[in-house]
């Protein structure tokens, strides 16, 4: 019994990591569909980094901390993290701008 009570804790404590998570990064597209560039990369700007730093190095945290807990669970990685680093980064020759990108990316998680 006990081990089913640490179970549901972690699992508890799993999801409340994960609706953290998914809140702080619909804030932050929010942000970016407003007009603030930076969340994505696409300008590789030192003062773009600078302000979404601390968000990144949040959201990772949290990723990690989440990733901790899925093993304990035998569950598989975090996918929504690693999805949106994998749209992080120089962008491509006919790639949109990070607003209607962070407009597509919340439609995705809409969904």
């Amino acid at each position: 019994m006990a081990r089913a009570d640490r179970l549901e804790r972690l699992d508890r404590k799993r999801c409340d990591l994960e609706a953290d998570y998914t809140a702080a990064l619909v804030e932050a597209l929010e942000h970016t569909v407003a007009g603030s560039w930076g969340l994505f990369d696409h300008r590789q700007d030192r003062n773009d980094r600078a302000r979404v730093a601390p968000l990144i190095a949040q959201l990772a945290e949290l990723a990690e901390d989440i990733d901790e807990a899925r093993a304990g669970l035998g569950m598989e990685v975090f996918a929504l993290h690693a999805e949106f680093m994998a749209e992080r980064g120089p962008p491509g020759a006919e790639a949109v701008g990070e607003p209607k990108q962070a407009r597509a990316f919340l439609a995705r998680l809409q969904r």
